[in-house]
């Protein structure tokens, strides 16, 4: 397993990490979930991304009596969790008031059998609470030693900086990592959040490098009984046959290299040093070792070149705000 920093910061993280959404506490039992989590701690992966909202509090559950039980030690682990959406019908429950990000803390942290997170993200973007007010909360979070770093999750370059100004101008914590979205099919950061992130030196931990499964070519045949194609609606908009095909034609690539269509996915993913990890999702230990595998692959410039030319949809600005560069 290789590691990167996470941004301009001395944390170090696995390049494939391991996420807990719609798995753990979810569609797999507790056995299952051990089995993957210590096979994962052993293979080298030292970053697990939860939420509370995750199956309601029960990922943190499963994870925090996994990782708790003595075998592992906690200083050898990255543990984040995440804040925002509602756990209960409290109409203080939710977003990202100071009342429910502290609140929220002691909930993950006692669910986790923990006494600090090392990572606290903001899992979406709080409309209607001061952004002022959620900065201060976080960086109270941090002082006190309850979190090392904090970020934010989906937020967009004009959040990020708003948030990284105000910051700077009381004082506080910056916050050092964004999760966003990205893979092949999703290419939204390369347009902003990627220059934000260099610019500020934060860190990229991205969900979703496999499209929710696209990216495996599992649906390259159709959608399999049982499988979440059948049941999501947030996939079905891109189960479109011109991702599939694309799918189809990325697959002959990573059959040519040998290596599987997942690894290929998340071997793009990673070409980009300013990701500094891919989260993964996994319901089986042959699964999650396929994923570790592409930390060891490396695309050369003719293979990514093949790629784009497959892909053809790598985001781009409006004409009107596209800057002209004369010639010299």
């Amino acid at each position: 397993m290789k590691y990167r920093y996470l941004g301009k910061h001395g944390l170090r993280i696995s390049e494939i990490s391991l996420g807990a959404w719609l798995t753990f506490g979810g569609s797999i039992n507790k056995e299952k979930s051990k089995e993957i989590i210590t096979t994962a701690l052993d293979e080298g992966i030292n970053f697990i991304d939860i939420a509370d909202i995750y199956s309601k509090g029960n990922a943190e559950k499963i994870v925090g009596e996994i990782v708790s039980d003595g075998t592992y030690d906690r200083k050898d682990l990255v543990i984040s969790s995440k804040v925002f959406w509602p756990m209960s019908d409290n109409p203080n429950d939710m977003g990202l008031s100071r009342k429910h990000i502290l609140d929220s803390i002691e909930g993950s942290l006692n669910r986790l059998n923990m006494d600090y997170l090392d990572i606290y993200y903001c899992h979406r973007f709080d409309h209607f609470t001061p952004l002022r007010e959620t900065i201060e909360a976080m960086d109270d979070l941090v002082r006190s030693g309850q979190v090392r770093y904090w970020g934010t999750s989906v937020w967009n370059a004009a959040q990020l900086e708003r948030a990284i100004g105000i910051a700077k101008e009381i004082g506080a914590r910056l916050p050092s990592v964004e999760q966003p979205r990205y893979n092949m099919l999703d290419r939204f950061i390369e347009l902003e959040i990627i220059d934000t992130a260099k610019y500020h030196g934060l860190g990229l931990t991205v969900w979703s490098p496999l499209g929710q499964g696209i990216l495996t070519g599992k649906y390259n045949n159709g959608i399999p009984e049982g499988s979440r194609g059948q049941t999501s609606e947030f996939l079905k908009r891109e189960l479109t046959d011109e991702n599939i095909e694309k799918v189809k034609k990325l697959s002959e690539i990573a059959s040519e290299l040998e290596i599987t269509m997942s690894q290929l996915a998340l071997a793009w993913v990673l070409r980009k040093d300013v990701i500094s990890s891919a989260i993964t999702g996994a319901t089986s230990v042959d699964q999650l070792q396929e994923n570790i595998a592409a930390s060891d692959i490396r695309l050369s410039k003719e293979v990514l070149e093949q790629i784009e030319s497959i892909l053809l949809n790598a985001p781009d600005h409006h004409p009107i705000y596209r800057i002209a560069v004369p010639n010299r």
